[in-house]
């Protein structure tokens, strides 16, 4: 899954990034039981947006990085990351407003949260996070010969967490500033451009005036 090129289209088409904490039009839910994961698991998620225009699927890693998986249009055509047209880790499909994604063979690099988007009024709207991780495996202390029998100790996983809402905003922030000052950038440089062609005619009309003169 591409991290930076398709990610980075994909939110340019948002011009600006209000509503990005989501709205409650769009609700993502799993077939699955997510507490209860397993290496290899087939994974379907569902969202629910309410609207016939298409959606993104996203899924954010524990450090953060948001990666773009998958658009589903109105049509019910699907484009990938890498436009590959049937990957073979995911399937994309949609019924009516329901955009569903499917992880055929659930792995370690496919933890994470899985958010899906939509693009309304120029905005960019996500739907809260759906956590799907595999169970935290625990490990018995081992225990030395000779001493009287303990039982087995177990280290507490660790609970924390990616905040999804936290650095979400900064990342969708910084895109923005990018796509914005991207284009005047451009439009600065053919306004200098056509400036420098105007004076060169003007220039040009002037001797041709002189030359008549006399």
């Amino acid at each position: 899954m591409d991290s930076s090129p398709a990610l980075l289209l994909l939110l340019a088409l948002g011009l600006c990034c209000p509503g990005i904490h989501g709205i409650p039009e769009i609700k993502v839910r799993s077939h699955n039981d997510i507490t209860q994961l397993r290496l290899g698991q087939r994974l379907q998620l569902e969202c629910q947006t309410g609207r016939d225009s298409g959606a993104f699927w996203i899924r954010q890693d524990n450090r953060g990085t948001l990666h773009f998986i998958v658009f589903i249009n109105s049509i019910s055509r699907a484009t990938f990351s890498g436009d590959q047209k049937r990957p073979p880790r995911f399937e994309a499909s949609k019924d009516k407003t329901i955009y569903r994604l499917v992880v055929k063979s659930f792995t370690p690099q496919d933890e994470g949260n899985y958010f899906c988007m939509i693009i309304f009024n120029q905005n960019l709207y996500f739907s809260p996070g759906q956590p799907a991780f595999l169970p935290v495996t625990t490990t018995v202390a081992p225990t030395t010969s000779g001493s009287t029998p303990k039982r087995g100790t177990t280290e507490e996983p660790n609970l924390s967490t990616p905040d999804p809402e936290g650095r979400m905003p900064e990342e969708l922030n910084f895109f923005c500033r990018l796509f914005i000052w991207g284009p005047l950038t451009g439009l600065c440089l053919l306004l200098l451009i056509a400036l420098a062609i105007t004076i060169v005619l003007c220039r040009q009309t002037r001797r041709r005036r002189c030359r008549c003169k006399r």
